[in-house]
């Protein structure tokens, strides 16, 4: 695990109880710092699940949702649920939160609003530090036809709400936005523990979000970059093309861009948006992938041999960038290329950057 004021690396892993736990073990070995798994209740597990066993399973990897959101998940019961994987794990456990993609889609539902999301973080963080919150900030997370808890006559009962069972020895869970968009960013470096970009690896780019969260009032940000890190890097694009798909989408969710962007590059945004496929969601062999084009990939994202990798993420990571949580190959990427491409970034990626960044 890293040390603190050092670089963090973390990997993505996937929110299946029999999956979780391994890919964790697996990680902490391979001197990852921490790993997320994705809240999509329609396409994996139940990430709280996940984490509580994976973090029996390891003993220093930090763990994450990646993300979660506000739509299926009451903050109250949000809170709970990581609050649990904080104290099963011994303190290494981190709330990512975000507007909500896959896990609305696959409900028939749009992301929050950025004002839902920010009610979220807050409502989220006050429990984690044991504090009470007035039941009239709960009323946007009830159900249109709840009734308030007076209808039953009680002789008494709590005034607000609160996690009554949190422990004092035990420090509160970080809250963590995923920001893309303006408001998004602002309302990140406002009200998060930490803001982490998915913006792509355009340095370009990643400055300028960087910025804008930091002008809100950040201090803390982290970035989900795409790294494929393989010799032949028409193979590495390849790999890619399918989760960096997703993470290009989210610049122009409703067809419109915008975060800062070239001309081609915006078009190609354009592209990905009119094709996106839902039911093949970060899959190489999707509508999706094929409007990328090489140049798009290589920009937005980071592939090729594993020499170029380190310098890409060294020169985000001289903007102020201290975590980046990495996505790899594709899921439905051929397995044999995948496995050469991880293999490639743990023995040979991972170690040069710990020497040159602490």
């Amino acid at each position: 695990m890293a040390e603190h004021g050092a670089v963090e690396f973390w990997t993505t892993g996937i929110a299946h109880a029999a999956i979780a736990p391994r890919a964790a073990a697996r990680a902490e070995a391979n001197g990852w710092d921490g790993m997320v798994v994705v809240d999509s209740q329609n396409l994996s597990g139940d990430p709280f699940v996940a984490l509580a066993l994976a973090a029996r399973e390891t003993s220093t990897l930090r763990l994450g949702t990646g993300v979660t959101n506000p739509a299926t998940r009451h903050p109250a019961a949000a809170a709970a649920a990581i609050a649990s994987v904080q104290e099963i794990s011994g303190g290494r456990a981190h709330l990512g939160v975000g507007r909500g993609d896959s896990s609305l889609a696959h409900l028939g539902l749009a992301p929050t609003s950025p004002a839902v999301l920010e009610a979220f973080v807050r409502l989220t963080r006050a429990y984690l530090r044991g504090q009470a919150v007035p039941f009239a900030d709960l009323a946007q997370f009830s159900r249109a036809d709840n009734l308030g808890v007076d209808v039953l006559g009680l002789a008494d009962g709590p005034r607000d709400s609160s996690l009554h069972w949190l422990r004092d020895d035990v420090a509160p869970v970080p809250v963590e936005v995923v920001a893309t968009g303006p408001k998004a960013l602002e309302l990140a470096g406002r009200s998060a523990d930490r803001v982490l970009l998915a913006v792509g690896a355009d340095p370009e780019r990643v400055a300028a979000a960087a910025a804008r969260a930091r002008g809100a009032g950040a201090e803390r940000i982290g970035a989900f970059v795409n790294v494929v890190a393989h010799p032949d890097v028409s193979v590495a694009r390849q790999l890619a093309s399918g989760s960096l798909s997703t993470f290009a989408r989210f610049s122009v969710m409703d067809g419109r861009v915008r975060t800062p962007i070239d001309v081609t590059s915006e078009q190609v945004l354009r592209d990905v948006h009119g094709a996106y496929d839902m039911g093949r969601h970060t899959r190489a062999r999707s509508p999706q992938a094929g409007r990328l084009t090489d140049d798009f990939i290589d920009r937005f994202g980071i592939v090729g041999p594993a020499g170029q990798c380190i310098e890409r993420l060294r020169a985000l990571a001289a903007l102020g960038i201290d975590r980046f949580i990495v996505t790899g190959p594709s899921g439905d990427a051929d397995r044999e290329a995948a496995v050469l491409a991880r293999r490639t970034f743990v023995t040979g990626v991972l170690p040069a950057l710990r020497d040159a960044l602490g």
